[in-house]
């Protein structure tokens, strides 16, 4: 079996209209499919390119959003999300793109990242100030009125085996 990709990644949303409304007019992403589900609650879907979906449930008695456990608490300065969780989604996206993308973003009322462009490289702290070419990705990262991070991401090269250079980690286990 050999997978062709990412079908659609569904998320929960807080309020389906604000959310509907958010990715298609801020994001600009087609709002493609719709379907009440049973017992109450709504699973909507979004073309975000790439022959690839974005998915949102809702439901009136959903738990309340757990910034720090089940997304991102504070972009960059606390990242970590549970295990299990989702920690971001990145859109891909052409480099000539990014700058537009901003100002839709910024006349959409959404605040972005600082700095708005992160470039990341190979180097200890994985970003740098400014343009060099050990850059390999450079990303604009916001939120969705559900708090979930989100990514555009404009990767400028290939990768290679040479891109694949760290033993995985292991979990500590304690006696």
């Amino acid at each position: 079996m050999k997978t062709k990709g990412i079908n659609h990644l569904a998320l929960v949303c807080r309020d389906m209209a604000e959310t509907v409304k958010f990715y298609t007019e801020a994001l600009g992403m087609p709002l493609v499919k719709t379907v009440e589900l049973p017992g109450g609650g709504q699973h909507f879907f979004f073309d975000c390119g790439g022959d690839t979906l974005l998915a949102f449930f809702w439901w009136a008695d959903a738990p309340p959003a757990a910034p720090g456990i089940a997304s991102v608490k504070a972009f960059p300065m606390d990242p970590k999300t549970a295990v299990g969780s989702m920690n971001h989604v990145a859109f891909d996206l052409d480099e000539s793109e990014l700058e537009g993308s901003i100002a839709r973003l910024k006349a959409a009322g959404v605040e972005v990242s600082v700095p708005v462009v992160v470039n990341h490289d190979d180097s200890p702290m994985g970003a740098a100030a400014e343009m060099h070419e050990g850059v390999w990705v450079r990303s604009v990262y916001f939120r969705d009125p559900n708090g979930i991070m989100l990514e555009y991401a404009a990767v400028l090269r290939d990768f290679t085996p040479a891109d694949v250079a760290h033993e995985p980690a292991r979990a500590v286990v304690s006696a």
